[in-house]
């Protein structure tokens, strides 16, 4: 990969508010409810962090945050959206259901959004990631504890883009977004043992270049990044993973997000990206 190709995209992006965020129920292994959530610093936190975004020369618009969804601020398990098609979410645990909702009232009311609700349980982006310039356009889908195998199939059928699935067997690592990341519009990062041998296989197939992550990378939740091609934002604990991408030819820009880690997400869970049709 050269260097000369990590130039930036302008995005567009989704960021709810941690206005109640706390933790108050355990549905994955980094959740600890004797551990109070600073909610202040929460959500102060949460405006650097979309502060830094609108920085860096894009466009993120805000949900409004919901009471009674505390995880509610992990925007991007609330859909996924391809080319201006949204295949909607179905939430695991009853606990978050209603954050579908929310999420389909935003695209109903902003336009220019073809919206599909699902019939099969999944968590959005969480569990979804798209590389348009891979393949000629590809999805890459985690199963094993979130989302539902056969709503990859139903991804396809709404999105017309051809979705790869990968097995998640690591429950720290319960998403996708926890594990697998896109760097660019072709380029990932992945830690390999966050999926069973079978999806390692098909990974070093397709990014036989891929910058592969360690389990301190993944557990510093240095996979849940966001990049613009060029700038890849990632919490201050993956100091290691920000040496990665440098040495890759991105730009590391790092965030405190310490309050949001204690519901088990960090960067790329509280940001969903919008993607419209294109023109």
């Amino acid at each position: 990969m050269s260097q000369l190709e990590r130039s930036p995209r302008t995005r567009t992006y989704l960021m709810c508010p941690p206005e109640h965020f706390t933790v108050e129920y355990t549905i994955n292994p980094w959740m600890d409810t004797t551990v109070a959530v600073d909610a202040a610093q929460a959500l102060k936190q949460w405006e650097s962090l979309r502060t830094t975004l609108v920085d860096l020369g894009h466009v993120v618009h805000v949900l409004d945050a919901r009471p009674g969804l505390p995880d509610m601020v992990y925007s991007a398990n609330g859909a996924f959206s391809v080319d201006g098609t949204v295949y909607g979410a179905r939430f695991r645990y009853p606990q978050r259901a209603d954050e579908a909702v929310a999420h389909q009232a935003f695209y109903d009311t902003a336009g220019a959004w073809r919206f599909v609700a699902p019939q099969h349980v999944n968590e959005g982006e969480g569990d979804f990631a798209y590389l348009p310039a891979a393949y000629g356009g590809i999805v890459l889908a985690g199963y094993g504890f979130r989302t539902d195998p056969a709503a990859h199939a139903e991804a396809q059928e709404v999105l017309g883009r051809p979705v790869i699935s990968l097995r998640l067997v690591d429950p720290a690592f319960y998403h996708l977004d926890t594990a697998l990341a896109a760097l660019d519009d072709r380029h990932v990062t992945y830690y390999p043992e966050a999926f069973s041998e079978a999806s390692q296989r098909v990974l070093a197939q397709l990014f036989p270049d891929a910058v592969l992550a360690d389990r301190a990378d993944a557990e510093a939740f240095g996979l849940n990044l966001v990049s613009d091609g060029r700038h890849v934002v990632l919490n201050t604990d993956a100091v290691d993973m920000g040496h990665k991408v440098r040495a890759a030819g991105y730009h590391p820009v790092h965030v405190d997000l310490s309050e949001l880690k204690r519901g088990g997400g960090s960067v790329k869970c509280a940001v969903a990206e919008l993607r419209p049709a294109q023109r």
